[in-house]
Protein backbone atom coordinates (compact mmCIF):
# COMPACT_ATOMS: atom_id res chain seq x y z
CA UNK A 1 0.00 0.00 0.00
CA UNK A 2 0.98 4.07 -0.52
CA UNK A 3 0.10 6.74 1.52
CA UNK A 4 -1.17 9.46 0.47
CA UNK A 5 -1.25 13.02 2.19
CA UNK A 6 -4.55 14.66 2.54
CA UNK A 7 -5.59 18.27 4.01
CA UNK A 8 -8.65 19.12 4.89
CA UNK A 9 -10.36 22.52 6.54
CA UNK A 10 -10.83 21.80 10.50
CA UNK A 11 -14.81 22.57 9.92
CA UNK A 12 -14.94 19.62 7.17
CA UNK A 13 -13.16 16.90 9.48
CA UNK A 14 -15.61 17.64 12.18
CA UNK A 15 -18.43 16.97 10.05
CA UNK A 16 -16.44 14.19 8.72
CA UNK A 17 -15.84 12.58 12.53
CA UNK A 18 -19.51 13.28 13.63
CA UNK A 19 -20.95 11.18 10.39
CA UNK A 20 -18.01 8.40 11.61
CA UNK A 21 -19.10 8.50 15.20
CA UNK A 22 -22.62 8.09 14.39
CA UNK A 23 -22.20 5.26 11.73
CA UNK A 24 -19.58 3.45 13.78
CA UNK A 25 -16.20 3.99 11.80
CA UNK A 26 -13.50 3.47 13.95
CA UNK A 27 -10.79 4.93 11.82
CA UNK A 28 -10.57 8.25 9.66
CA UNK A 29 -9.14 5.57 6.81
CA UNK A 30 -11.96 3.55 6.88
CA UNK A 31 -14.21 6.34 6.39
CA UNK A 32 -12.25 7.60 3.24
CA UNK A 33 -11.55 4.50 1.76
CA UNK A 34 -14.98 3.61 1.51
CA UNK A 35 -16.00 7.33 0.66
CA UNK A 36 -13.55 6.81 -2.40
CA UNK A 37 -14.74 3.12 -3.35
CA UNK A 38 -18.23 4.09 -3.90
CA UNK A 39 -17.20 7.52 -5.61
CA UNK A 40 -15.21 5.23 -8.03
CA UNK A 41 -18.00 2.18 -7.62
CA UNK A 42 -20.84 5.54 -9.12
CA UNK A 43 -18.70 6.92 -11.66
CA UNK A 44 -17.98 3.59 -13.47
CA UNK A 45 -22.02 2.95 -13.24
CA UNK A 46 -22.53 6.47 -14.52
CA UNK A 47 -19.78 5.89 -17.71
CA UNK A 48 -21.40 2.09 -17.95
CA UNK A 49 -24.84 3.65 -18.29
CA UNK A 50 -23.82 6.37 -20.51
CA UNK A 51 -21.92 3.58 -22.92
CA UNK A 52 -24.71 1.96 -23.14
CA UNK A 53 -27.13 4.40 -23.74
CA UNK A 54 -25.24 5.50 -26.51
CA UNK A 55 -24.76 1.95 -28.09
CA UNK A 56 -28.78 1.52 -27.92
CA UNK A 57 -29.10 5.27 -29.20
CA UNK A 58 -26.87 4.32 -32.13
CA UNK A 59 -29.01 1.03 -33.24
CA UNK A 60 -31.89 2.82 -32.85
CA UNK A 61 -31.03 5.57 -35.01
CA UNK A 62 -29.99 2.28 -37.96
CA UNK A 63 -32.83 1.38 -37.24
CA UNK A 64 -34.67 4.38 -37.72
CA UNK A 65 -36.69 4.35 -34.84
CA UNK A 66 -36.86 6.49 -31.75
CA UNK A 67 -34.31 5.60 -28.44
CA UNK A 68 -36.10 4.15 -26.10
CA UNK A 69 -35.98 7.35 -23.48
CA UNK A 70 -37.30 9.20 -25.71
Amino acid sequence: MENISLKLEKEFLKAIEAVMKKHNYMTRTEFIREAIREKVKKLEEKESSALSHSHSAAAATERKEFPSYI
